[in-house]
């Protein structure tokens, strides 16, 4: 087989792999390499305990995320805040880490969609009135002590509006 980047034309033309066909190849081989991860190595139990965020914002504000186990291998999770004010809210949602939407209790209209994406990596999908308005990457460090969630939000055409970062630690 023949690699040309340039001028090919002395080359048969079922011998040539083009640039653009030959990224297509690796880009194809990256994808199926990366849905082959093992993400049943991944614990939902190594979550499991109390969180807080780590924030700038003065006391009372206090944001609590709460992993439980639920149902057989999935996990219940509580998000608790109190916002500078002194307001309390409480919200939360079950999973299973299949990728189905499920509702969230304490936001109307609203549902969520958890899997793995490898063995310390969820990707979290929220959807507000039928609509995806957030993607999650929640990365479990190493050691099991902090989870760093990156925000990505879109508009309704899927359009991305923003990032952001929030670090929790766990509770001891």
């Amino acid at each position: 087989m023949t690699i040309c980047w340039t001028d090919d034309s002395h080359i048969p033309e079922h011998l040539v792999i083009s640039k653009r066909n030959l990224l297509l190849s690796f880009a194809t081989f990256a994808v199926a390499f990366v849905g082959a991860v093992d993400v049943t190595a991944q614990n939902p139990a190594d979550r499991f305990g109390e969180w807080k965020m780590d924030s700038d914002n003065p006391p009372p504000s206090v944001n609590i995320m709460t992993y439980e186990p639920w149902d057989d291998g999935g996990m219940s999770i509580t998000v608790a805040s109190t916002n500078t004010r002194g307001q309390d809210s409480e919200w939360g949602y079950n999973t299973m880490f299949d990728g189905e939407f499920r509702p969230v209790w304490g936001q109307e209209g609203a549902q969520t969609a958890v899997e793995f994406v490898d063995e310390r990596t969820t990707r979290i999908t929220n959807m507000r009135n039928g609509r995806v308005t957030q993607v999650i990457i929640n990365i479990l460090s190493e050691d099991g002590d902090v989870i760093e969630n990156e925000y990505v939000r879109m508009d309704e055409n899927g359009k991305i509006t923003g990032v952001g970062h929030a670090t929790y630690r766990r509770m001891k």
